[in-house]
């Protein structure tokens, strides 16, 4: 079943960004599937160029890395885990303005582009940013392949993990992957923090799912100051295994929440990091609700990547759990793991206080119905097909 190709919703948007830019940066968490969406996109280009920074053969092309450019001028050079050599962003410039025309390079990264920060630098107006994540509910919800919305729930949206044979195997893979994040990936970006820390750090996020982060609380427990946790929470979040929720700063006159929430964003490294092997534990587990919420909030916020994502809460208890903003534009999400789910008065007032355009409840039940002419209690499905 691995062999299986799920339509990912960025292969529209890398397609017409690769016809708009000279250079095309896709990023995302290892594994996501960056190299297979690449593989296709660039099999349909003739005489292309895929290299794997990770491989010694094709990084030993790159010795001269002009050169190797020039002799290939007119091809779409495809540079895998560039975060191995950020240092060839500096040779890129003079080469892309020479040539004068966009699809020149598509480079894949599985870390921010403020850990690769000299493309920012070197490349800027030459350059489009795209992010991929994990497979998505809404790249499973209409395949031919026998997926169902409680499978990347569990299993969480890494390809491997969601393909795989059965929960053993899953279960399998992403705890290999977990290790070989700490042992090898961590230090190859250059950091030098023992795996154990790290790995304690994750799972004291996963056991805080969509609280909100207290840095000294946290740190005091592990041992550091909060400067120094707050470091490791941030290399997780530029590593995108953590999402860093930022509240909503409304100029009201209201005491507001100024910590942000931390989120896993991958639901099958989070139950793997509680020990949650399958559907029955997860159905009893204290994190029920804040899995339900980062798998929904995830698929929602990645349908709308031109749109700020920030959480909602005031010190008088009345909170939203995700606000997306664009301009004067506000919409608003609550999350509940229940199939007949019932809001909080503190919902209602955040609706008045933002002066929220729309909103939808977001819960598993089998039909989207109104509560409120402003107001939906929908399924994740419904919400991604209707809420525009």
């Amino acid at each position: 079943m691995q062999s299986l190709y799920l339509h990912r919703n960025l292969e529209a948007e890398l397609k017409d960004s690769l016809l708009d830019f000279p250079a095309v940066a896709v990023l995302g968490p290892r594994q996501c599937g960056k190299s297979t969406l690449a593989k296709k996109i660039i099999a349909d280009l003739p005489d292309s160029i895929y290299l794997d920074l990770e491989s010694p053969a094709d990084l030993a092309k790159l010795q001269a890395p002009e050169l190797f450019f020039s002799q290939h001028s007119d091809k779409l050079i495809c540079l895998d885990e560039v975060q191995h050599l950020p240092e060839i962003f500096a040779d890129l410039r003079a080469v892309i303005d020479a040539r004068q025309r966009n699809t020149q390079f598509l480079f894949l990264g599985s870390a921010s582009r403020d850990l690769i920060s000299q493309s920012s630098e070197t490349l800027a107006g030459r350059i489009a940013y795209l992010e991929l994540t994990p497979l998505l509910y809404s790249e499973i919800d209409q395949s031919a392949h026998s997926l169902e919305l409680n499978d990347i729930w569990l299993r969480g949206g890494f390809p491997d993990s969601l393909l795989a044979r059965n929960e053993k195997a899953s279960k399998r893979w992403r705890e290999n992957f977990i290790r070989t994040f700490l042992e090898r990936d961590i230090p190859q970006l250059g950091f030098r923090i023992p795996a154990p820390t790290l790995k304690r750090v994750w799972q004291m996020c996963a056991h805080n799912q969509g609280q909100l982060l207290n840095s000294s609380q946290l740190g005091s427990s592990l041992g550091v100051s909060h400067t120094t946790f707050r470091s490791y929470i941030d290399l997780l979040a530029e590593t995108y295994m953590l999402r860093i929720l930022p509240p909503y700063m409304a100029n009201l006159k209201k005491r507001l929440v100024k910590s942000p929430k931390v989120y896993l964003r991958d639901t099958g490294i989070l139950h793997s990091l509680l020990a949650i092997d399958t559907f029955d534990e997860l159905m009893g587990h204290p994190v029920l609700g804040a899995s339900w919420e980062t798998m929904a909030m995830e698929t929602i916020i990645s349908a709308f990547p031109d749109w700020n994502p920030y959480f909602y809460r005031t010190a008088s208890g009345t909170e939203i759990d995700l606000i997306l903003v664009r301009g004067r534009r506000k919409l608003a999400f609550e999350f509940k793991v229940s199939a007949a789910p019932k809001v909080s008065k503190g919902f209602w007032n955040g609706l008045r206080d933002l002066e929220i355009e729309r909103a939808w409840i977001v819960a598993p039940v089998r039909e989207p119905y109104p509560i409120h002419e402003k107001v939906t209690v929908s399924p994740l499905s419904d919400v991604l097909q209707n809420v525009y």
